[in-house]
């Protein structure tokens, strides 16, 4: 089912989180939280908004990485409703498409749910304060491939809050496929 994300509230704090990866590694917000801020990106494996968009979003994720934005990609689908999101293929997933953030499970789901995140791809970008400052989209592309025209709208509004604290770039919801709750 397609969603539509709400727009941004700005200032709000970001939920902590104690999640693991799919070898056990445990990782929390403020361990994740870069000294300019922290991307919490709300991923799966099967969506075909996510499976169009990983590569841009991955390439953009190490750019902010290297801007002192910290980022964080959670998976909170009912793995056993979707096979093709269990622990096994996160891993698989992560690997192929080269992930240098961490790739955690939401098991229970409750950090989708504190996050008050609706789809796949959803967006959380933070300050380095934990205020929120951007909820949108990866980019103008959406399910279009290449990079032709493409305007990195989620990049750019980052690398202004790692810079300043605060974007005033317009933001676009995000679109994608319905968390998939138990």
């Amino acid at each position: 089912m397609l969603m539509d994300t709400p727009l941004c509230d700005f200032g709000i704090a970001a939920p902590d989180f104690d999640l693991a990866t799919p070898t056990g590694a445990r990782y929390t917000r403020d361990a994740l939280m870069g000294e300019n801020g922290l991307l919490v990106a709300f991923i799966c494996n099967h969506c075909p908004y996510v499976v169009a968009q990983i590569d841009r979003l991955v390439a953009d994720a190490k750019a902010l990485q290297l801007a002192g934005v910290g980022v964080a990609f959670i998976m909170s689908n009912d793995y056993f409703a979707y096979p093709a999101d269990t622990p096994d293929m996160m891993a698989a997933f992560a690997q192929n498409h080269g992930f240098t953030a961490p790739y955690l499970i939401d098991e229970d789901q409750s950090v989708a749910r504190a996050y008050g995140a609706v789809c796949t791809p959803d967006f959380f970008g933070y300050d380095a304060a934990g205020g929120l400052q951007y909820r949108g989209r990866l980019d103008n592309l959406g399910l279009r491939g290449g990079q032709a025209g493409r305007i990195p709208e989620l990049l750019n509004a980052m690398r202004q809050v790692a810079k300043t604290g605060q974007t005033s770039l317009p933001q676009s919801v995000a679109m994608g496929c319905s968390i998939k709750w138990r």
